[in-house]
């Protein structure tokens, strides 16, 4: 009787927990700071959101020491590295790379140094070494479909979804939060980025299918301004596959009539849907005329 009312208890306690979290989940909170400046949401349970500019990234801190997700840049890498040390002086054990691409990987020199080992998709070694940063180290742990960092009493999954944008990108999901952390491929409220450098666009689309399917309450994006919240609802990645989709349509019908030219595409595809959208005025041309290109030239 005593043991079944001791697991009662704590199944009661996690539940409710979990209710309590959810609840707490600022979703609808800006960042904050200034625009070009640096912030940092307490998510709450040692997982803290920085920002820096309009680029995010993650820590969480465990008992046993740190994990921090993308480094960015040297400049945010040190700032970054301030916040961690005014909510804890547990060293960084361990920096997770998202993808390949410098803009979000290039400052863990400072966490090197420190001693953390560095983590990555088997095709960010690939990459490295064919385009090489002085200021990015190689991973000292790689993987080839999916791997769990573990510290502290603290999970984080990896899961690689094939090529979408690049060939070495993975999702991040925090298992206590339930959230993801996703990287470029999700960005909420924001019309894709420019000419979709590195982005397959038909992979894109299977890979957010694909993470759809996965178990998740909330998801942090790499990627937002000041104003928009550290924190976003599930539904901000069916969103943007839909922004896809209806993209990719609304340039196959004018493609079916015989509009075959990029800079007539441009004129004549809208999508009012996503107006609202930052940067709906100066990037939906280029994302037609990218979408062109996947016609035109199959890619």
């Amino acid at each position: 009787m005593k043991n079944l009312l001791l697991k009662s208890m704590v199944v009661f306690g996690m539940l409710f927990s979990s209710i309590t979290m959810a609840a707490n989940m600022p979703t609808h909170e800006p960042m904050g700071g200034q625009a070009f400046g640096t912030s940092v949401k307490n998510i709450g349970d040692g997982l803290y959101v920085f920002r820096w500019w309009v680029y995010r990234t993650f820590f969480l801190v465990t008992d046993e020491g740190v994990i921090v997700a993308d480094p960015l840049n040297p400049k945010a890498a040190k700032l970054l590295h301030k916040e961690i040390r005014k909510a804890t002086d547990k060293p960084v054990k361990y920096v997770v790379y998202s993808h390949n691409h410098h803009d979000h990987i290039s400052g863990g020199s400072i966490f090197k140094e420190e001693g953390a080992k560095f983590i990555g998709h088997k095709n960010v070694l690939k990459e490295l070494g064919d385009h090489p940063h002085p200021l990015t180290p190689l991973p000292d742990i790689t993987f080839e479909d999916s791997y769990t960092v573990k510290l502290g009493g603290r999970e984080l999954e990896l899961k690689y979804f094939g090529p979408n944008h690049g060939d070495s990108m993975v999702v991040m999901r925090l298992p206590k939060e339930n959230a993801l952390f996703i990287v470029d491929i999700v960005t909420p409220r924001r019309v894709a980025f420019r000419t979709m450098p590195d982005f397959w666009p038909d992979e894109w689309i299977r890979s957010l299918k694909e993470i759809e399917q996965m178990d998740f309450d909330y998801v942090i994006s790499a990627h937002g301004p000041a104003n928009e919240p550290a924190i976003d609802p599930a539904s901000v990645v069916a969103e943007q596959r839909n922004y896809l989709e209806d993209l990719i349509a609304a340039v196959k019908v004018e493609w079916d009539k015989g509009i075959h030219n990029p800079d007539k595409l441009r004129q004549v595809v809208k999508l009012p849907k996503y107006k609202e959208w930052r940067s709906y005025e100066a990037w939906l041309p280029m994302n037609i005329e990218r979408i062109w290109a996947y016609f035109h030239m199959a890619w």
